[in-house]
C-alpha cells in the first residue's frame, strides 16, 4: 500500500467515525427529548375526575419506577410557570422530617403533583390537621398518605424516652405507638431494629387513626368516599414503600 493510499484510508476511517458519533449524539438527544415530561400541571377538572384508588395506584406505580431507578426528566422551569397559576395536587403525604426520604422522588412525582407535610415522627397535631384539611377540602386532593420509615430517629428517641426542650412534647405523641407494641416478641429496646420497625408501623396506624378521630371534615370526606386515608412505611435499604 502506497503512502497516498494509506493516508486516504485513514481519512475515510476518520470520516466514518465522526459520522457515527454524530448520529449517535442526535439519537441520544432525540431519546432524551422524548423522555422529558412537559410542563403541564394537573387541572381541577382532571383532579376531580380521578378516584382515590386510582391515585393510590399512581403512587404505587411511581414507587415501583423509583425502586427500578427509572428516572424521569421533567421540564421544571416550564412546570413552575404553569404551577404559578394554581395547583391541584393528586394527594397529600404526611412524612417524617428525615432527609433520607425524598418524598416526591419516592413516588416519582414532580412540581405540582403532591402536597408534602414533614414533621419528625410523622405525628399529627392541630396544625397538621389544618394543613390536611386545606389540601383535601380546599385544594381537592383525594388521598392522604401517612408515610413512616425505617431507622427513624424520632421513633428511637420515643422508645428511649428522651426528654429535651420541645422535643419532649413531640415524642409524647409517639408514645401511644410504643404502648401499642407491648405484644412484640423479642427485645423491646432501641437496640433491636426489628422492634423499632414494629413501633414505626404502629406509629403510622396511630397517625391514621388520629386523622380520622380528630378531623370531622376529613373523617366525613372518607366516609363519603371523596378521599382515602392510608398508611405506609418506607424501606430505607430498597426504596420500596410498603402500604398498610
Amino acid at each position: 500500500m502506497s503512502t497516498f493510499e494509506f493516508l486516504l484510508l485513514v481519512s475515510l476511517l476518520g470520516m466514518i467515525i465522526l459520522y457515527t458519533r454524530k448520529n449517535k449524539k442526535e439519537e441520544k438527544e432525540q431519546v432524551q427529548a422524548s423522555d422529558v415530561i412537559c410542563g403541564k400541571i394537573l387541572t381541577a377538572e382532571e383532579q376531580s375526575a380521578l378516584e382515590p384508588d386510582t391515585i393510590l395506584s399512581i403512587l404505587k406505580k411511581g414507587n415501583q419506577d423509583f425502586v427500578k431507578g427509572a428516572v424521569t426528566v421533567r421540564n421544571n422551569s416550564e412546570r413552575m410557570r404553569h404551577a404559578s397559576l394554581g395547583q391541584h395536587p393528586l394527594a397529600v403525604v404526611l412524612s417524617c422530617l428525615d432527609s433520607r426520604v425524598p418524598v416526591e422522588d419516592v413516588f416519582h412525582q414532580g412540581i405540582g403533583d403532591i402536597f408534602v407535610l414533614r414533621v419528625a415522627g410523622n405525628i399529627v397535631n392541630e396544625d397538621i390537621l389544618g394543613s390536611l384539611e386545606y389540601a383535601c377540602k380546599v385544594s381537592g386532593s383525594k388521598l392522604i398518605l401517612v408515610l413512616g420509615h425505617e431507622y427513624c430517629g424520632a421513633i428511637r428517641s420515643a422508645v428511649d424516652k428522651v426528654e429535651m426542650g420541645n422535643i419532649t412534647s413531640l415524642l409524647e405523641k409517639i408514645q401511644p405507638a410504643v404502648n401499642a407494641s407491648e405484644d412484640f416478641v423479642g427485645d423491646k429496646t432501641s437496640a433491636n431494629p426489628a422492634y423499632l420497625t414494629h413501633v414505626c408501623a404502629e406509629n403510622v396506624k396511630v397517625s391514621v387513626d388520629n386523622i380520622r378521630a380528630k378531623s370531622v371534615i376529613l373523617n366525613q370526606m372518607e366516609v363519603e368516599g371523596t378521599i382515602k386515608i392510608v398508611g405506609a412505611v418506607y424501606d430505607m435499604e430498597t426504596g420500596r414503600v410498603l402500604f398498610k
